[in-house]
């Protein structure tokens, strides 16, 4: 066999072994595990982007309204400006201190809009209003779809962070640079898997 005929099947070869040796550590389970999360951390994005953009609506009918508390109105306004602030990017998945600051700026807003749909239970001409039972609705289902995507996130991101760590997969991460992913902190586990509460019931 002539010498260059010998290097291109010795190259073959490597090339054989190489791609062997990376599925056995655990490469290409980060490719797809990178991807999946990439994938479910857009979903939420688009979500919570889904709730700001209902806002407007929301504030714009709720002001109609004579004599309606302007705090808990100024508080969504509020909340909602600064979680709209916040930049994200693909660097936000490997930075837990900016997922923090993400996490807590949507938690307030969460918080504001559960304490306008509790007061808006004291005017009886928006609870007639269909308008505002439309957008109630959407904003429910909103809530719902967040929840939704962000067990898909946590999912997805626990499953990467133990491939991460986990041995001999982790050698492989430290190869390549694999650091963990940045997930959701919550208090309270249960709160994972609940939407915001909108008791319509409760006088604030």
């Amino acid at each position: 066999m002539h010498a260059p005929a010998r290097r291109r099947l010795f190259t073959w070869i490597a090339t054989l072994l190489l791609a062997a040796s990376l599925t056995g550590c655990g490469y290409n389970d980060f490719q797809r595990l990178d991807e999946q999360s990439r994938s479910a951390w857009s979903e939420v994005l688009n979500q919570y982007q889904r709730r700001a953009d209902l806002i407007p609506n929301i504030v714009a009918t709720v002001k109609g309204e004579a004599n309606f508390e302007q705090e808990t109105l100024t508080r969504v306004i509020e909340a909602r400006s600064k979680a709209t602030s916040i930049q994200v990017t693909p660097e936000t998945l490997n930075n837990p201190a900016a997922m923090q600051q993400f996490q807590a700026a949507q938690g307030e807003l969460s918080s504001a809009l559960s304490r306008l749909m509790v007061v808006v239970e004291q005017y009886p001409n928006l609870k007639a209003n269909q308008g505002f039972s439309d957008l109630r609705v959407q904003l429910e289902g909103t809530e719902n779809r967040i929840t939704v995507a962000r067990n898909r996130y946590i999912q997805t991101v626990q499953e990467y962070n133990v491939l991460a760590r986990s041995f001999p997969t982790n050698l492989t991460a430290m190869v390549f640079g694999y650091a963990a992913k940045a997930n959701f902190q919550v208090a309270n586990e249960a709160e994972i898997s609940t939407p915001p509460k909108v008791d319509f019931d409760k006088k604030p």
